[in-house]
């Protein structure tokens, strides 16, 4: 017994120290521990430092970002109060939010289910079909302005139906370009999800809408959020389209942004504080857009799907 008993404390430490693993980390990292430390802080600093002078310009007067002052002498919370009055910005966030919401929405919802019948289904003209989508994807947004502006202002005409300056003709215009972008991105997600539960799902009885909304909606929400996120942002970021199909009444933020700087390029000093509190404001809900999202975005849930 004391024999046994000496052997198994003996072989305790040997299971608990694991003197390989500690190896294999150091063998499966790229850089050395002191390279990645100056390569994480040269990213940060790289990324921080514009930030940080733009937040300390918009806390600053005019004057003294004219002069070039990277410290402010006096911190000075006015230019957030006046952006809303001067650039007329809490009307352009409710149209980017409503406008690039509805985007996002909406592709997502539909590009889930075209490309479960593109990668499941075998029809004619389905290659034809994913290969429009990725040759869609090279044609500029400058050569379609015009043509998309002729058709929406000719269907006041012929139709009776006003398009330009009204949110929804935006929407439809940005979801033209959104679609085959959000399309093909859960083309190539759905690609990597394994068919044994699709097949295991339909032995049992499930039905073609039954495995997409139980089987393949819940597995492919980070595919979903990329693409959603995406095409939030093609219609958050976007001037050209919205400059020429909106009006005072439905134009976007960045175009409101747009006109205030134009608009003050004539005087003596322009207000710098205030374009640069307005791009925080701008800029912060994409970064809570991220930020909430982030799980998704990091990480995949087939894994372990299939044993």
């Amino acid at each position: 017994m004391s024999t046994a008993t000496a052997t198994s404390n003996a072989r305790v430490p040997a299971a608990v120290e694991r003197p390989g693993s500690h190896q294999q980390a150091e063998v499966t990292r790229l850089l050395p521990t002191w390279l990645l430390v100056v390569v994480i802080a040269a990213i940060a600093l790289f990324v921080l430092l514009p930030l940080t002078y733009i937040f300390l310009a918009s806390i600053n007067s005019d004057i003294s970002v004219a002069r070039g002052d990277f410290w402010p002498a006096v911190f000075t919370p006015d230019n957030y109060a006046n952006i809303w009055s001067s650039v007329g910005l809490a009307n352009g966030l409710t149209n980017s939010i409503i406008v690039a919401g509805s985007t996002a929405l909406v592709s997502a919802a539909l590009s889930i289910g075209t490309a479960y019948v593109l990668v499941r289904y075998q029809f004619f003209g389905r290659l034809t079909i994913m290969r429009g989508l990725l040759a869609l994807q090279s044609v500029p947004g400058t050569l379609l302005v015009l043509p998309v502006f002729v058709l929406f202002s000719s269907s006041a005409t012929y139709l009776g139906i006003q398009v330009i300056g009204t949110r929804w003709g935006l929407f439809i215009t940005y979801l033209t370009f959104a679609l085959p972008f959000s399309t093909w991105v859960m083309v190539t997600y759905l690609r990597g999800l394994p068919r044994e539960l699709e097949e295991a799902a339909r032995i049992d009885g499930a039905s073609s809408f039954g495995i997409l909304t139980k089987i393949i909606l819940p597995l492919s929400w980070p595919g979903i959020i990329v693409s959603g996120i995406f095409a939030f942002l093609l219609g958050w970021n976007d001037v050209l389209f919205a400059s020429v199909m909106t009006n005072p009444e439905s134009q976007t933020a960045a175009v409101a942004l747009q006109i205030f700087a134009t608009s003050t390029e004539g005087g003596a000093i322009p207000y710098y504080g205030q374009m640069m509190a307005s791009a925080l404001v701008c800029a912060a809900p994409v970064v809570f857009l991220y930020l909430f999202f982030q799980k998704y975005l990091v990480g995949g849930l087939t894994a372990g799907g299939v044993k």
